[in-house]
């Protein structure tokens, strides 16, 4: 039974996660209301009964925001600035405005509007921040201190008005209309490279469509001020390469680099961004000591209290593959 909160706004909804969270609520009886930036990655991207948007939230005016938030039981923050993002030195600045300030601001009109329900869709890097602060991730990564105050920002704008519960989410697989997935750069190299050579360590990784079941499952039954670790299988990067090169054909040899050619490497990409005036969201100086550690965790606990499924990720990635080799 899906919950007497029928109506949703999902900021972000034309991307990849807020496309796929819409359809999930369509087909949960929900009325959806999609806010995202000009022009839509593709014609008749949804249904006609979804109410579409398209504007910079951030270029209208409170009371603007307010009337579109007003009658939704639900706001989903699925916007923002992720890591990829090399913006112009200091990136802070960047980050927090599109991070942090943009969902405070939402939160707070979407309390004052009168809804009940919020999810904040942030970033697993948060959960390392709190449980290895040995490696002081947000003093050395602009993007992910940007993610570590939007959680508490949008708590503090919140509760206990609107019941907010946050979903920290890892590497994400899947495909939309329109979009070419950000993983089309690792599926090139894997292609047109003999041997593959990468750092050690692993990571967390699930599907867009467990993502979308843990989104509504958070507006159904989350917990107020909860924060959800959402994800699937743990892979190390060897087994993640493996698994895309079967998925092309093409099984290959992995080589994990010793972390002194990786740093160098590293070193060469942030000279490059200081001599461009960029600055990235994770500092190469440092991105070293996150990617080649196994940042591994328990999905279990966020699944049974979400109700979101496991399974599928091969799946996953052959949509992906195909998705990017169409989009070549």
């Amino acid at each position: 039974m899906s919950s007497p909160s029928r109506s949703v706004l999902i900021l972000g909804g034309t991307g990849f996660i807020g496309w796929h969270a819409c359809g999930r609520f369509l087909r949960r009886g929900y009325r959806a209301t999609v806010v995202g930036l000009p022009p839509l990655p593709q014609q008749g991207l949804f249904p006609a009964e979804v109410n579409v948007v398209l504007a910079d939230l951030n270029a209208l005016a409170d009371a603007e925001v307010t009337r579109l938030l007003q009658g939704h039981d639900a706001v989903i923050f699925a916007a923002g600035a992720d890591d990829r993002v090399t913006p112009r030195r200091p990136a802070w600045s960047f980050f927090r405005a599109a991070n942090v300030l943009a969902a405070q601001r939402l939160f707070t009109l979407a309390r004052q509007a009168g809804v009940k329900r919020g999810v904040l869709l942030g970033s697993y890097f948060v959960h390392f921040a709190r449980t290895r602060p040995e490696l002081e991730l947000a003093r050395h990564h602009p993007y992910i201190r940007s993610r570590l105050e939007q959680e508490q920002a949008c708590l503090d704008a919140t509760l206990p008005d609107l019941a907010l519960t946050i979903l920290e989410l890892p590497y994400i697989f899947g495909t939309m209309p329109g979009r070419v997935p950000l993983w089309r750069p690792l599926i090139r190299y894997i292609r047109a490279t003999p041997v593959l050579f990468y750092t050690r360590g692993g990571t967390n990784m699930t599907s867009v469509e467990h993502v979308a079941e843990a989104i509504v499952g958070a507006v159904e039954q989350g917990r107020a001020g909860e924060r959800y670790l959402i994800g699937d299988e743990n892979l190390t990067w060897v087994e993640f390469l493996n698994r895309l090169s079967r998925v092309l054909g093409r099984r290959k040899r992995v080589i994990t680099l010793p972390n002194w050619a990786i740093l160098l490497a590293f070193a060469g990409v942030k000279l490059l961004h200081w001599l461009q005036g960029r600055e990235g969201g994770l500092d190469p100086a440092h991105l070293l000591e996150l990617q080649a550690i196994n940042t591994f965790f328990d999905p279990e606990p966020s699944r049974r209290a979400l109700g979101f499924g496991s399974g599928g990720l091969d799946q996953a990635f052959a949509e992906t593959v195909e998705a990017c080799r169409v989009s070549r």
